[in-house]
C-alpha cells in the first residue's frame, strides 16, 4: 500500500483545517474584517466583532487568515500585534480562558499560570500586566464563544482596556447561534456587540469551486470523475451550505477508493462514503453538544427506556422531558434553565437530527411536542457517559426505579 503512492499528493489539502491562499467566494467577508481589525496597524483599537454563520461557512478560517496576515503586517511595519485564538469548546470555564490568554504570553522568565488553584481574580490581574507589558494591540479570538460557561469572562474582557494604558485589547466571538448574545448579560451585550458579520452558506456553485481548488491542491490530476465534485457540491448544499460536509465526503470518497485500490474516484465511492459519515455524524454531533443539551437528551432517553419497561404506548411530551431535565440537572449540579428555553433546545436537537420532535396541539389544553428518538439509544448512551458531568449521576433513581442509564 505504501508504494502503490495512492491518489493524495497532499491528503492535509483536503481537511477543513487547511488554509490555503486564496478563499474563494470569501472576498468581502475577508475585506470587511480586514477593514476592522486595519486600526491595530495604527496603535488604535479595533472593534469587537461578533461573527455569525452556520457550520462551515469559513468563519474560522477566514479569522484566522485575517490574524496571521495582520501578524505578519505588523512584522513588516513595526507595530506590535498579538492574535491569540482560543477554542471556547474545549476551554469553557472563566479561570481556564483566562489561563489560557495569560500563558500565550510566558517567556523563560515568567511563571506560567497553573492549570488550576489561583483565585480568578489574580489570574485576572496578571493577565492584565502581562499585556500591559507586551503593548501593542491583542486580538483574541474566541471560536464556539456560545460554548463558554457563564457571562463573567466575556465581561471581564470586555471591560480591560479602562484597566490599560500601554495597550489594546479586541474580541472577536465566532458562533453558529444567531441567537447567542439574546441570552447575554445586557451590559456585556453592550460592551462586546460594537459590529455583527454573518457569513451566508454556500450554494451549489460555490461549493464545486471550492471543491475543485482543493481537488487541484491535494489529488493526482485526473483521478476524479467529471461527476463527483458536482454531487459532493449538491449533497452539502442541501444540508445549508456546509463546505466542511462537502471537503469530508470528497476526502472520505477518495480514500475509500484508494483502499479499494481504484485508480479514480467515482459516484459510487461518494455514495459509500455519505453513509459511512452518516453514521459518524450523530456520534459527533451528540459528543460535541454543551451540557444542558445532553440533559435534555438524557432525559428523552430515559423517559423513552420507562415508557417501553412499562409498555406505555405513546410519544414522549415537552412536559415529561422537563420534568425529569429538573432532578438531572439538580443531581448534576447544573442551572436549570426555564421550560421555554429547553423547548428551545429540545428543537435544535429535532433540527440536527438526533431526535424528532413534532409540534402537536391538544386543542383548549393547548400545545406540545411529540418527541421520539431517531437514532441508536445505545450508542448515544455510551457517548453521554464518556461526559465528566454525567459521572455525577450514576446513582440517579428514575421514579422509584434504579436508574436505566
Amino acid at each position: 500500500m505504501l508504494e502503490s503512492g495512492g491518489l493524495f499528493v497532499n491528503r492535509e489539502a483536503m481537511r477543513p483545517t487547511f488554509m490555503p491562499e486564496i478563499f474563494p467566494h470569501r472576498e468581502k467577508e475577508i475585506n470587511d474584517l480586514a477593514s476592522v481589525f486595519v486600526p491595530a496597524l495604527r496603535d488604535e483599537t479595533p472593534s469587537n466583532v461578533f461573527v455569525y454563520g452556520k457550520t462551515g461557512t469559513g468563519k474560522t478560517a477566514v479569522v484566522k487568515f485575517i490574524g496571521k496576515e495582520l501578524v505578519k503586517k505588523g512584522k513588516e511595519t513595526n507595530k506590535k500585534v498579538s492574535f491569540i485564538y482560543i477554542n471556547c469548546e474545549i476551554v469553557d470555564t472563566q479561570y481556564r480562558l483566562l489561563q489560557n490568554i495569560a500563558n500565550h504570553f510566558i517567556d523563560e522568565w515568567s511563571e506560567r499560570v497553573p492549570f488550576t488553584g489561583w483565585p480568578t481574580d489574580e489570574v485576572f490581574a496578571k493577565l492584565k500586566n502581562m499585556i500591559e507589558k507586551q503593548g501593542g494591540v491583542t486580538v483574541i479570538i474566541l471560536d464556539e464563544v456560545d460554548k463558554l460557561k457563564g457571562d463573567e469572562a466575556l465581561y471581564n474582557l470586555s471591560r480591560v482596556n479602562s484597566d490599560l494604558s500601554n495597550s489594546k485589547v479586541s474580541i472577536v466571538g465566532i458562533s453558529n447561534d444567531l441567537k447567542f448574545t439574546e441570552f447575554l448579560d445586557p451590559r456585556v451585550k453592550s460592551s462586546l456587540g460594537e459590529e455583527n458579520m454573518i457569513f451566508p452558506p454556500y450554494d451549489a456553485g460555490e461549493l464545486q469551486d471550492i471543491l475543485n481548488q482543493r481537488v487541484g491542491l491535494a489529488l493526482k490530476p485526473e483521478v476524479v470523475d467529471d461527476d463527483v465534485v458536482p454531487l459532493c457540491s449538491a449533497l452539502a448544499a442541501q444540508e445549508h451550505g456546509d463546505a466542511r460536509r462537502a471537503l469530508d465526503l470528497l476526502r472520505i470518497s477518495a480514500e475509500l477508493a484508494e483502499r479499494g485500490k481504484s485508480v479514480r474516484i467515482s459516484k459510487k465511492h461518494v455514495k459509500q462514503a455519505q453513509n459511512k459519515i452518516e453514521i459518524d455524524r450523530i456520534i459527533e454531533v451528540v459528543r460535541t453538544l454543551p451540557t444542558q443539551s445532553k440533559l435534555i437528551l438524557l432525559a428523552v432517553l430515559l423517559q423513552d427506556k420507562h415508557n417501553k419497561k412499562t409498555g406505555t404506548s405513546g410519544a414522549i411530551t415537552t412536559g415529561e422531558v422537563y420534568e425529569i431535565y429538573k432532578e438531572l440537572s439538580k443531581k448534576a449540579r447544573a442551572d436549570s434553565l426555564t421550560q421555554r428555553r429547553v423547548a428551545d433546545l429540545i428543537s435544535e436537537l429535532d433540527m440536527l437530527g438526533v431526535i424528532t420532535a413534532r409540534v402537536i396541539s391538544k386543542g383548549r389544553y393547548g400545545r406540545t411536542r411529540d418527541i421520539r428518538m431517531s437514532s441508536s439509544i445505545d450508542d448515544i448512551m455510551k457517548i453521554l457517559e464518556e461526559d465528566d458531568v454525567f459521572k455525577t449521576l450514576s446513582n440517579y433513581k428514575f421514579r422509584g426505579q434504579t436508574r436505566l442509564i
